[in-house]
């Protein structure tokens, strides 16, 4: 995976030193009560959310295997790319 490109939304990943695939539902996310940014939200797969409270918060960094690639389209790829833009233009304020 390129350092700068996001996986689409319903890939499946397993993070280092996890037991548990993860289903990819969201990019950039704040963490609350922070000004830390990760690049995913994910689900347990196939438990899927349960609580609104149960999801996780991961970076690129801490996938070591992509299981499946969700679906891609245009309109996919161009928000993939905005939302991509825009992480390095928040980092490089945040330094």
């Amino acid at each position: 995976m390129e350092n700068n490109k996001f996986l689409p939304l319903g890939s499946v990943v397993l993070l280092k030193d996890a037991k548990r695939y993860v289903v990819i539902i969201g990019y950039a996310v704040i963490e609350e009560g922070s000004t830390k940014v990760w690049d995913y939200m994910g689900c347990a797969y196939p438990i899927g959310v349960i609580t609104s409270t149960g999801n996780l918060l991961f970076n690129r960094n801490q996938i070591e295997k992509v299981i499946h690639t969700g679906f891609s389209d245009e309109e996919g790829d161009k928000f993939i790319k905005t939302v991509g833009e825009t992480l390095v233009k928040y980092n490089n304020e945040q330094h």
